[in-house]
């Protein structure tokens, strides 16, 4: 941790124990929750309290509860400032987690340098893999080093827009890693909306990456635009994968095309996560994947 990164803890860590003795630990939980759920607030009070009484050393490494951001927000989370700006440097690099399509599932840079590991006199190596496994280790089940999955990007997105929520739009990330372009959290979140929404868009030829190289699907005009919801995705190219009905979770790709395309980053900082469900939210001027 940074010299002033951790001075900042200390000194914060400080605070909370001067005001949580003082009874004040419900000035930690925002506005709004102490008032429509105040045994809630009052139970996440009484915890926060044992943390600091008990476990000093973990408090220290949790942001700054006592400090309002944008809308009088609270953030209560092990990733200050600093640490997202380093986990989002690796998430958002094309060379590693960020495909066209998404968020992938284990970085690329596994696929020139896997991580290698001994059993006994045994040799083992987990590499990237964008679809499916190329060995029978693990069960012959690589769905998760390397493709991209809709779960995983929907909390991804949730979380940025969280933030988004917390630190407004001076907080801001490259976008891609090296690119030297700045975004917002929410920009970022919208950035990663319109890689997953590609992989059901048709391209220049009409063609689009979810149906792959089957010829019944990208070639012909009765099936081309009936789209199906696979379980996940090529980290690489958006081909689908695995059970072609997953309507459950990859359907969320909808939800999150809806979102954008009807609450602009204004809405967002001004409603936070409530935005998601205003009978009366607004179309979102620009930046919509719709």
């Amino acid at each position: 941790m940074p010299a002033d990164a951790a001075a900042a803890a200390l000194e914060d860590l400080a605070r909370m124990h001067g005001r949580l003795s003082n009874g004040d630990a419900r000035d930690a939980i925002a506005p709004w929750l102490r008032q429509e759920r105040p045994s809630a607030s009052a139970a996440t009070a009484e915890r926060m309290r044992w943390v600091l009484d008990n476990r000093t050393d973990l408090a220290g490494l949790v942001s700054r509860w006592f400090e309002p951001g944008r809308g009088e927000r609270r953030l209560l989370s092990l990733m200050r400032g600093h640490r997202i700006k380093k986990c989002l440097a690796r998430v958002l690099d094309e060379n590693e987690f960020l495909s066209p399509f998404g968020i992938r599932s284990l970085s690329r840079h596994h696929l020139d340098h896997p991580y290698e590991f001994g059993v006994g006199d045994q040799r083992f190596k987990v590499g990237y893999l964008p679809a499916e496994s190329d060995s029978a280790m693990f069960g012959g089940n690589s769905n998760w080093r390397g493709p991209v999955w809709l779960p995983v990007n929907g909390l991804l997105v949730r979380a940025l827009l969280n933030y988004y929520g917390y630190y407004g739009p001076n907080f801001t990330v490259e976008c891609p890693t090296g690119s030297g372009r700045r975004l917002t959290l929410y920009e970022v979140a919208l950035e990663i909306t319109e890689r997953l929404a590609r992989i059901f868009t048709a391209d220049s030829r009409g063609r689009r990456p979810v149906f792959g190289a089957a010829p019944k699907f990208t070639d012909d005009r009765l099936w081309r635009d009936h789209l199906l919801f696979y379980e996940y995705f090529n980290g690489d190219d958006g081909a689908g994968i695995g059970a072609s009905h997953q309507t459950g979770w990859t359907g969320l790709v909808a939800t999150l095309i809806e979102l954008f395309g009807s609450v602009d980053a204004a809405r967002m900082l001004e409603l936070g996560k409530t935005a998601a469900f205003a009978r009366d939210r607004p179309r979102a001027r620009t930046g919509s994947p719709a």
